[in-house]
């Protein structure tokens, strides 16, 4: 159970500024399409739950691509801060190194914050389908579909605030605006999707 977490945590908690807070939204979101895809499979083939075979089957079938995903953006984000770093320490000796540099800077940083940004867009995905797994899922895994979906939600939450920091540090412009206008709608919409989850899940339950 334990085998290569350790080394995951231990890579984490260093002194070192990769991974950081957008690898661990990542890694969060792995967690989440894994939980989703074991009430997937605990209701797929079951005729009790015949209602919930054709999203179970649909969140099995993509499984194994969602969780790649969440890993390569993982390595991505630590990947994309690296390049942002290394794009400061360019030579600013001259006029023309000084524009070159600069225009490292900023492509760097609008990478930067694209990979949290699609990993938010990830989120969103993986929630719009627990809605339906939550309507006619397994009745007795449904605590663990609602984890998925506050994992989920977090992961999201998690890497949006990545992409602000990012923004925060380059001059407006098209590409930030768009990417500020992405963040906010994607920040209502996994909101809005997280909140209908957990409706449908309390009332299921018959919890209050």
């Amino acid at each position: 159970m334990n085998k290569g977490y350790e080394d995951v945590l231990s890579s984490i908690s260093s002194s070192n500024p990769t991974p950081g807070g957008g690898s661990v939204s990542a890694l969060i979101l792995s967690h989440a399409h894994s939980l989703a895809t074991m009430v997937a499979r605990l209701t797929s083939g079951r005729d009790k739950w015949s209602d919930g075979q054709g999203i179970a089957e649909e969140i099995i079938s993509k499984s194994e691509e969602s969780i790649e995903t969440s890993l390569r953006l993982a390595k991505e984000d630590a990947l994309a801060f690296d390049s942002v770093m290394n794009s400061y320490r360019l030579p600013k000796d001259t006029d023309e190194l000084k524009e070159t540099r600069k225009e490292a800077i900023f492509d760097s940083t609008i990478n930067a914050a694209s990979v949290p940004l699609e990993i938010m867009h990830e989120a969103s995905n993986l929630l719009n389908d627990i809605v339906n797994l939550a309507k006619y899922g397994n009745l007795n895994a449904l605590t663990d579909l609602l984890g998925s979906a506050e994992l989920a939600y977090s992961s999201s939450k998690i890497a949006s605030l990545n992409v602000r920091i990012n923004l925060d540090s380059i001059k407006s412009g098209d590409q930030k605006e768009d990417l500020k206008t992405q963040v906010r709608e994607l920040t209502l919409l996994t909101w809005e999707r997280y909140e209908i989850i957990n409706k449908i899940i309390m009332e299921r339950l018959q919890w209050k």
